[in-house]
């Protein structure tokens, strides 16, 4: 069996080093918004390039907790994509406000930026790129639109810590970036973990308050808030990894190039494209083939990991039934999300095991033309 994912392997890498910070917080007496959570925010600050971090229980949170910074609520609107993880919409609707669906360049899975402004009504608040598998949106246009319009951006990074357009890190465009810290993520925790950032010392300061039930100061609370606190022992864990990561998204960077040297005369595999400009961490590598379920079907017969993001593009997903969303809206979107397949990608997987993947896949996708044409 070849994972799509095998976090032991990474475990092996960084253990050590984990097992030591995490016994001296069970060690400390201190488990909640001490020392390494501050740490981190600084060090992860400065990887990203932007000025101020705060740690969060969950990329979901760091999404709602941005709509809430702003002031999106009832009756706004936010532009974004239905290609996407439900966390993407789950924070729109948590805060009352309408997710407006656009739909996305068939190339990169990401924001069609060419849609966005037949979108914008007056109720439009904000515009929630999403940077899909690890691959950066086009950040020039959309920024532009946003200025134009004077609407704010909001930054879904949840899959893409440590990727770039036009050399500066995505998540840092915006006027907030969200990241996840999923175990199965690039930079990933061993729990749930979130991070927000923001140039802005004012959204930082909203956002403190926001995560510790709505107050800045202890037993004062100014507003409704939650509780989304990162534990000592997530932050220590998160600390060891940053060390990691960039050497971790080349590793990823170049087992794509591979596969994409392995499928390179298959015409029925279409394999990632990347946007000029853009430094890719494949979250996830990511193809297009027909007969895709039947073909995942006998990957997973022959011990492939393979798995699909997404099978169902969130428009027409019940939890948004009330918008009245029809099949035919986004053609792109719905296209490809029958499309989609995403092959075992991880920093420690071999060449070999590559090979597998690729040899297994070319044969499985000509069974089941076969199959299918029969």
């Amino acid at each position: 069996m070849i994972p799509i994912i095998d976090s032991k392997r990474q475990y092996a890498t960084v253990g050590t080093e984990v097992e030591k910070e995490v016994l001296e917080v069970l060690r400390s007496g201190s488990y909640i918004l001490g020392k390494n959570c501050k740490a981190f925010e600084e060090e992860v600050a400065e990887f990203l390039g932007v000025k101020n971090a705060v740690t969060l229980n969950s990329g979901t949170d760091a999404l709602h907790l941005a709509l809430r910074a702003l002031d999106i609520g009832a009756g706004d609107e936010v532009i974004t994509v239905a290609f996407t993880f439900v966390a993407t919409t789950e924070a729109i609707g948590i805060v009352g406000a309408k997710p407006v669906f656009v739909d996305i360049d068939p190339d990169t899975f990401n924001i069609d930026v060419n849609e966005i402004e037949s979108k914008i009504t007056p109720k439009t608040k904000a515009i929630l790129p999403v940077h899909l598998y690890g691959q950066p949106c086009n950040m020039d246009v959309i920024m532009d639109i946003a200025k134009r319009h004077n609407l704010f951006v909001i930054e879904d990074a949840c899959q893409a810590i440590g990727a770039e357009y036009k050399g500066k890190k995505v998540g840092t465009f915006g006027d907030i970036g969200c990241f996840s810290f999923y175990p199965t993520k690039n930079l990933g925790t061993m729990g749930d973990g979130g991070l927000a950032v923001t140039n802005s010392e004012f959204l930082k300061n909203r956002m403190i308050a926001l995560r510790n039930h709505g107050g800045a100061i202890r037993y004062y609370h100014d507003e409704i808030g939650i509780n989304s606190r990162l534990d000592e022992i997530q932050a220590a864990i998160l600390r060891v990894k940053l060390k990691y990561i960039n050497d971790w998204n080349k590793k990823r960077r170049e087992h794509a190039a591979f596969y994409n040297e392995l499928f390179k005369d298959v015409k029925d595999i279409e394999t990632p494209k990347e946007l000029d400009n853009t430094y890719c961490i494949y979250h996830q590598y990511t193809v297009k083939i027909p007969n895709r379920d039947e073909v995942h079907k006998l990957l997973q017969e022959n011990g492939i990991g393979a798995m699909i993001y997404y099978p169902v593009p969130l428009h027409l997903q019940k939890v948004h039934a009330y918008l009245g969303l029809k099949e035919g809206l986004l053609p792109n979107t719905e296209k490809n999300t029958k499309l989609v397949l995403s092959l075992p990608m991880f920093a420690e997987i071999t060449q070999e095991e590559q090979r597998t993947v690729a040899q297994t896949l070319i044969k499985c996708v000509e069974l089941a033309k076969n199959k299918i044409s029969v």
